[in-house]
């Protein structure tokens, strides 16, 4: 018995996606082309590059089945990644890319069952650690949107917003009794 299938990794996946997606409705559409620095990815750039973030594994895990990166073609995913971050679209595009990819992976992940999760795959040789289950692979997705949320709260704190999150937990803490709240 895990404590963490497939249907709580999409659970969790979608939590995560849905509070991308509300910073990317928050952004104003004239601020999806601010950069943090100059060779930084813009706004647009980075939810694209969140939107298919997951091609990787899904590529690894539901298309080859792969159980080695061995003789993976990371150079032509890469290429194509660039190539959808570096399309020009529109706010409404860029959000309803997040929602249909997200939701679609989403799906995916529900139909996994314990023992595939529970599979090794082989790192290319060199890598660290040498093998890695097919779990934390796609609980990676996760991770790496999130840790590019993080930058993009960062950015709406730049463009003079207060992310949502700080504005929910702000609530609930002025909702609570004055000695709670010490």
């Amino acid at each position: 018995m895990t404590y963490y299938g497939g249907n709580r990794l999409a659970d969790s996946f979608r939590t995560v996606r849905k509070n991308t997606l509300t910073i990317a409705e928050e952004i104003p559409a004239a601020k999806y082309d601010f950069r943090a620095a100059p060779e930084t990815r813009s706004v647009a750039q980075l939810l694209t590059h969140i939107a298919v973030a997951h091609m990787f594994q899904h590529q690894v895990h539901a298309v080859e089945r792969r159980n080695t990166l061995e003789g993976f073609d990371f150079p032509s995913l890469l290429q194509r990644a660039h190539a959808e971050e570096t399309k020009s679209r529109s706010k409404e595009e860029i959000i309803a890319m997040l929602r249909t990819n997200g939701e679609e992976f989403a799906k995916w992940l529900e139909t996994l069952p314990e023992n595939f999760l529970a599979e090794s795959v082989a790192m290319p040789p060199g890598g660290t650690p040498a093998v890695k289950s097919r779990f934390e692979m796609l609980l990676s997705v996760k991770e790496h949107e999130m840790h590019h949320r993080g930058q993009l709260m960062l950015i709406e704190r730049m463009l003079g917003q207060v992310p949502h999150l700080t504005r929910e937990m702000q609530a609930r803490l002025a909702a609570m009794p004055a000695p709670a709240r010490a």
